[in-house]
């Protein structure tokens, strides 16, 4: 999977109710961080390794496109994503505190190795049919996160237009869009299965 991947961007706080949950302000643009390529791993019903020696490791599920050509401006995002993928951004949460309260990159708690598994790709439908396909993760065969693109605070649109001035955007690209409430605590044997509109695309098991 790693192969064809050029850039790996974040979208921090996309969601209200994530805000809220973590005592964050709702950002008045969006918020992007970006994770290295060797943390994208595929998850295929397999084990993934986590550090369980620096505190906390939270789930956070998220919608992931991949950028299928060079952004040129106005282009439209059913023009410009060809698959999606359902992934987690792991988060070493305790960590993340500490980076917060110095003021320093988010890299040490986002960004370490498999802190991204993912699904298989599936066809973008477009954002509109988007909409109507709900995404959830069940952790231990119990639903704890769903989300839909229309609860983002910032449209898929939004996102990559924003990458794209700021940051550039080209294929193979790949975008995290942020998570919805409901994130927590990751333990060694958890269980994590992706559902897409009720269908399953993936799972993995915490070594």
């Amino acid at each position: 999977m790693n192969s064809k991947i050029r850039n790996v961007y974040c979208v921090g706080r996309n969601y209200r109710l994530h805000a809220a949950e973590m005592g964050n302000e709702v950002p008045k643009e969006p918020m992007i961080f970006l994770k290295p390529t060797h943390a994208v791993v595929a998850m295929n019903g397999g084990g993934i390794a986590l550090p369980h020696d620096q505190g906390e490791v939270h789930y956070e599920a998220e919608l992931v496109i991949r950028v299928g050509r060079d952004y040129t401006p106005g282009i439209h995002v059913d023009e410009l994503i060809d698959v999606m993928s359902l992934g987690l951004d792991f988060t070493l949460r305790d960590v993340q505190s500490v980076c917060k309260q110095k003021g320093q990159p988010w890299t040490p708690a986002k960004g370490f190795k498999n802190s991204a598994p993912m699904t298989p790709y599936v066809a973008f439908p477009g954002a509109a049919a988007l909409a109507e396909q709900d995404f959830s993760l069940r952790k231990n065969d119990v639903e704890v996160q769903r989300g839909n693109v229309t609860e983002m605070i910032f449209d898929l649109q939004t996102i990559v237009d924003y990458i794209a001035e700021h940051y550039g955007l080209g294929e193979g690209d790949l975008i995290f869009t942020g998570t919805p409430a409901g994130v927590g605590r990751v333990e060694q044997g958890d269980r994590f299965e992706l559902v897409l509109a009720e269908q399953r695309l993936d799972y993995c098991v915490i070594d």
